[in-house]
């Protein structure tokens, strides 16, 4: 993938877009009073508590019973899928994203995520497809999510300026989004754009901490600008914050 995992799997639990709760509140409404669809919310809510607290195994759990009660609730789906492509299970992920478009086609949830999946596993025409109406669909108030999904299933096909495309689409919608800025600096810094890859590193840091690929990236820039002691600084910080990426490996060759 182009971004790091972390990135990926922030922007996934943002659209998830399921309402939390406090868990005793939960918990306490599970009761033998409530409906099975209610029961089911709880525990999607459960779930995805669960997942941001990485508690992936009584997150799942807790999923799972959702789908018990309600097979047909859709953020059980989108959230098992997400929860199965964290664990590097993607025929499972595949199969729990499908689900929820059939259930809910014009999720924009759905849409975004299952597309985006399917780009990042080889299967890019028909990603794009799904982006596209994430995209299009004038209810979306958040474009920017698939638009920039959009633009790194185009990286990965080597569409370059169609990719940009979709990243500048994305900026304009919400100029602080962090993995469209983070795909921009790249993205100028490998078309040898060096002053505009220096600009949306620092529009970046604004909105999100460093990543091991900002820092190379940003050490790399400099180092062609002619900035040698700003790229020893990024390169020490690359090498002391992320000592394991491979980017702090590939300093040590």
């Amino acid at each position: 993938m182009h971004t790091d995992k972390a990135h990926v799997f922030k922007r996934c639990l943002q659209g998830l877009q399921v309402c939390l709760i406090i868990i005793s509140t939960a918990c306490a409404g599970l009761d033998e009073k409530s409906s099975s669809v209610d029961r089911a919310e709880i525990y999607v809510q459960l779930g995805v508590r669960y997942l941001n607290m990485n508690r992936l195994d009584v997150a799942k759990a807790n999923l799972e019973h959702a789908l018990q009660e309600n097979p047909v609730n859709i953020n059980a789906h989108n959230a098992l899928a997400f929860l199965y492509e964290k664990i590097e299970k993607y025929p499972q992920a595949k199969d729990h994203y499908a689900a929820a478009l059939s259930i809910a086609p014009e999720d924009l949830s759905v849409q975004n995520n299952y597309g985006r999946f399917l780009c990042e596993h080889q299967e890019t025409q028909a990603g794009v497809i799904l982006l596209e109406r994430a995209i299009k669909n004038l209810l979306n108030d958040r474009s920017w999510l698939a638009l920039t999904n959009a633009g790194l299933c185009a990286v990965n096909s080597g569409q370059v300026q169609q990719a940009k495309a979709y990243f500048k689409q994305a900026l304009l919608a919400n100029g602080r989004y962090a993995p469209a800025l983070l795909a921009m600096q790249k993205m100028s810094y490998n078309n040898a754009e060096y002053w505009p890859a220096k600009g949306y590193l620092q529009r970046y840091l604004n909105s999100a901490a460093h990543t091991s690929e900002s820092l190379w990236f940003g050490m790399m820039t400099e180092r062609a600008l002619g900035n040698q002691a700003l790229a020893q600084e990024y390169r020490d910080l690359l090498i002391n914050t992320f000592p394991l990426s491979k980017e702090a490996k590939s300093l040590a060759h």
